[in-house]
């Protein structure tokens, strides 16, 4: 069942309603596994994200993307963040969805442009809080200093995908 159907501009009851319990656990996978790294922490919210537009939709996922990871910086004690972060979620998560919607829907846990997909978001992610962090901190060093840690949590983030992509497909369908 498609939730969001082109061209639909106002939300409905379901739709914000899905937003609003996806967000919660977008924020929950970012919030609750912190694993520290310079500037700031390492997640599974990305995996999410992803999962999320792949499940409910473009729209839904960077919604629920933005919102979660927000909320997740603001209670995490990282509020100068949360700007950046919901730029740079909505281009990761908009760049992803972009990608996966050319696929056709049996082929997109085993089309090699999903994981084209994957490692391109995830490259810009760790691309937008390597700049951020330089200019959040006026420093290049540190801004740099993060990036390593992010291109791990951003393959961690790949692989928890496939993992619960795979573990969910049977009793989901995937919304383009």
């Amino acid at each position: 069942m498609n939730i969001s159907p082109i061209g639909q501009q106002r939300w409905t009851a379901r739709e914000m309603c899905l937003v609003a319990v996806m967000s919660a656990v977008v924020f929950l996978a970012t919030f609750v596994p912190k694993i520290p790294i310079p500037l700031g922490y390492a997640h599974l919210g990305d995996a999410a994200i992803f999962l999320i537009v792949l499940l409910a939709g473009r729209r839904q996922g960077i919604w629920a993307g933005c919102i979660g990871s927000a909320f997740a910086d603001l209670l995490g004690g990282f509020p100068l963040w949360i700007g950046p972060t919901i730029l740079i979620k909505f281009i990761m998560a908009l760049s992803f969805a972009f990608i996966v919607e050319k696929e056709n829907e049996g082929k997109v846990l085993k089309s090699f442009l999903t994981f084209i997909a994957l490692v391109a978001a995830t490259l810009i992610m760790t691309a937008g809080y390597t700049i951020f962090g330089a200019i959040l901190y006026d420093s290049i060093e540190a801004g740099l200093a993060s990036a390593p840690g992010l291109l791990i949590k951003s393959a961690v983030n790949i692989v928890v995908f496939y993992l619960a992509a795979v573990l969910l497909k049977g009793n989901v369908v995937i919304n383009k």
